[in-house]
């Protein structure tokens, strides 16, 4: 291998992150696991993400996974002095990136427009609730506005219970990657077509409706609503969570007739196969209660480890359902390293979960979790802006920084 192939891939990138709480910040966290210099701009009393989750000694415990790999300097963009810092900055990275709601920074002179005036090969990523542009524009709004708005929450939960919002960020999370895929196309338009930046306008909705796949092309040819399910698909059958004799969780998909096949003869139920209300997906699914009955008492007699085992075996689709601890014990993630320890001067060793796609030979990595407030504002101010240290004391007087 040589010197060159072991550099990550995204070294040469500075990334600068003016954003706070997930979605933007998680596409910074993307690329800074890919070795881009991400230098985390915060307000000088710190990230509102500092103060949300969980906490230990005081110490923000999901500020550590979505801060990884970034450098943190304070700075107060609501001061002339602030923005006049910032586009100094700008002239010198690579991308931005911004959650603000729509018209902030074109009121504090920090425009795209006007920046890349002073770097025209700047890209500059802006995520928000509903986008730059439309009506709702101006709203304030979090992913779980996007969860709701997307459909995804009509469709989630029992056919009998309400809309079911989830308990983490999952719009924040699926627009970090989202993001992280923008930027990632428009450096390399700029690098190998323009020799130029661009802005990307990405509203937490849109990655939303994208995942939720067919539902919108059904509407739109068959004038189909779709409702909830629970956990079963409208065009694979059996595809359900099953308890077992334990009181464990299982979830099945028999996606494929070969899959179900092989599941039929596990259980020793050959003749479901040729059965007429069974012998395609089609089928299944029209007669999904009575299937997923056949499968409830099978699995509900027999033991967790003997369930696993006899349908893994045969070649058919069948996991235990985790919670985190099960994560955590998992051998085959332990062996992947799917969760890895990091070394942190606040926790000492924390947990996490690990880069991921893997890459062959540049693959990336969790240099350090999530800095302290300002941890390096010294080291950046002074390598980038050439700043003394004078000045800085001055800046601090100030509330700048």
């Amino acid at each position: 291998m040589t010197a060159d192939a072991e550099l990550p891939p995204l070294s040469d990138i500075k990334v600068l992150d003016i954003a706070s709480f997930m979605a933007a910040p998680m596409t910074a966290m993307w690329l800074g696991d890919f070795g881009a210099d991400v230098i985390k701009v915060e307000h000088p009393e710190g990230d509102m993400m500092r103060g949300w989750g969980s906490l230990k000694n005081d110490v923000p415990l999901f500020w550590k996974v979505v801060g990884r790999n970034k450098r943190s300097v304070t700075l107060d963009l609501h001061k002339p002095q602030g923005q006049a810092l910032l586009k100094r900055m700008v002239a010198k990275a690579d991308v931005l990136v911004e959650n603000f709601r729509p018209g902030t920074l074109e009121r504090w002179g920090l425009a795209y427009e006007t920046l890349k005036e002073l770097n025209p090969r700047l890209v500059m990523l802006s995520i928000s609730a509903f986008g730059q542009t439309g009506p709702y524009s101006s709203r304030a709004g979090f992913g779980t506005l996007a969860e709701a708005m997307s459909g995804f929450a009509h469709v989630t939960g029992q056919p009998d219970g309400p809309p079911t919002l989830p308990s983490f960020g999952l719009a924040d999370a699926v627009t970090g990657l989202c993001g992280a895929f923008a930027v990632m196309v428009a450096l390399h338009e700029r690098d190998t077509v323009s020799g130029k930046g661009q802005s990307i306008d990405l509203g937490i909705y849109e990655p939303m409706l994208t995942m939720l796949g067919h539902h919108f092309i059904d509407f739109d040819q068959l004038d189909i609503v779709a409702g909830r399910l629970g956990s079963r698909l409208p065009f694979a059958s059996p595809r359900n969570a099953f308890k077992t004799k334990d009181g464990d969780w299982v979830a099945m998909s028999c996606s494929t007739q070969s899959v179900f096949t092989r599941a039929c003869r596990a259980i020793g139920r050959p003749e479901l196969i040729s059965d007429v209300r069974y012998v395609n997906n089609q089928a299944r699914t029209e007669n999904s209660a009575s299937i997923d009955q056949v499968f409830d008492d099978w699995i509900g007699r027999h033991a967790t480890s003997e369930v696993l085992a006899t349908l893994n075996d045969a070649g058919a689709a069948v996991a235990p359902i985790y919670d985190v601890r099960g994560v955590f014990e998992d051998p085959h993630f332990r062996e992947r390293e799917s969760i890895i320890a990091v070394d942190d001067p606040d926790l000492g060793s924390v947990r996490m979960q690990n880069v991921v796609p893997k890459f062959s030979r540049t693959p990336g990595s969790i240099r350090h979790a999530g800095p302290r407030l300002g941890e390096h504002t010294r080291e950046i101010y002074a390598d980038w802006l050439d700043i003394s240290d004078a000045e800085l004391e001055q800046l601090a007087a100030d509330g700048v920084i």
